[in-house]
This record gives C-alpha cells, sequence and structure tokens, in this order.
C-alpha cells in the first residue's frame, strides 16, 4: 500500500488498526493534526521502545517463569540496544523475529536517528517511518501474541496466567542463561 501523502491519510492507516493499538497510540491522532511529524516519530518511536521492552519482560515472566521483580529488575538495567533487544527475543521465544516484520522498523529507525541527529530527512522519509511503526506494531503484535499469548502493543493486564512462578536462585540463572547482565 502506498504510505499516505497527508496526517488526515495517516490518522485513517491508524484508524484501520486492531482497537488494542489505538489505546496504545493513543495520542497519535491528536500529535499527528497538531505537530510536525518529527515529533510524531519522537512519541512513536519511545512506545516502540516501551513495547520491546515489555516484550522481554513479559516473555520472561511468562514463557519461563521467571519471578517478576528480578525479571523488572533485569530489565531495567540491561542496556538494551537494538541488535541486544533482537537476540533477547530469540533466546526468549526460541526464533528470531521475521525479517518481514523487522525490516518494517529499519527505515523507521535510520529516520529517527536522523532526525535526533539534526539531519536532514523529507517529509516523505518522515510519513514513510510513521507508517512503517503502525505496521510493524501491527504485525509485532499478531507474531508475539502467536508465539506467546499476549500482545506488547495493547494492554499486558493479566498476562502471565496462573502460572507460579520460579524461586529468585532459579530465576537469576535462567536469566542469567538468556544474556542478562546485571539484574541484582
Amino acid at each position: 500500500m502506498p504510505v499516505p501523502g497527508s496526517w488526515r491519510g495517516m490518522v485513517n492507516e491508524y484508524n484501520a488498526l486492531p482497537d488494542e493499538l489505538h489505546a496504545y497510540f493513543t495520542h497519535f491522532p491528536g500529535l499527528a493534526e497538531n505537530y510536525p511529524w518529527d515529533v510524531v516519530i519522537a512519541y512513536l518511536y519511545s512506545s516502540v521502545e516501551l513495547a520491546q521492552n515489555m516484550t522481554i519482560y513479559c516473555g520472561v515472566v511468562k514463557c519461563h517463569r521467571v519471578n517478576s521483580e528480578l525479571a523488572r529488575k533485569a530489565i531495567d538495567t540491561q542496556h538494551m540496544t537494538r541488535k541486544g533487544f533482537k537476540d533477547l527475543y530469540k533466546a526468549i521465544f526460541g526464533k528470531a523475529i521475521p525479517s518481514t516484520i523487522a525490516s518494517k522498523l529499519d527505515h523507521a529507525e535510520e529516520t529517527r536517528d536522523r532526525i535526533l541527529h539534526g539531519k536532514t530527512v523529507t517529509e516523505a522519509d518522515k510519513r514513510k517511518a510513521v507508517y512503517d511503526i503502525l505496521h510493524y506494531a501491527k504485525d509485532f503484535n499478531d507474531k508475539v501474541n502467536a508465539i506467546a499469548g499476549f500482545k506488547p502493543f495493547g494492554s499486558l493486564q493479566g498476562f502471565k496466567g496462573r502460572g507460579q512462578a520460579l524461586d529468585k536462585a532459579t530465576s537469576r540463572w535462567v536469566l542469567k542463561g538468556m544474556g542478562f547482565s546485571e539484574f541484582q
């Protein structure tokens, strides 16, 4: 599909997304209408990073029954790079993020970096970045939900279920084995 050429078209794209994404990106329509794309991209990208951190947290807590307190400390102290996120995702879920999904974020990341480092970025590239982030969120949600039964771009209430967590000592070993460096 072609990238919309206006904020109205982009809001129409947003409106076509599932309801959980409307709730997650609740400020998007107002930002798209009233602010430059730079601001919208900063908002969306910070939301993406939050969802990625929550993906890792929920994955270790739900799929590997890690103690939630230790999992939170591990996430909060881990220096999470883009590659580091992909590596942890693979360690937790047993498979890499499909390239068809990951590639949607590549252009958006490059655009975000150029904006934040004061480089020139065309309005068309900014709109494409917004479009890519919105569709990445939908596809990533669908993939994680199929693998682990939760949607990181949405309400995570009750994501864990009734499973019993491992004790802290065992949880430390699980986190260490997955590549977390600090979680004391």
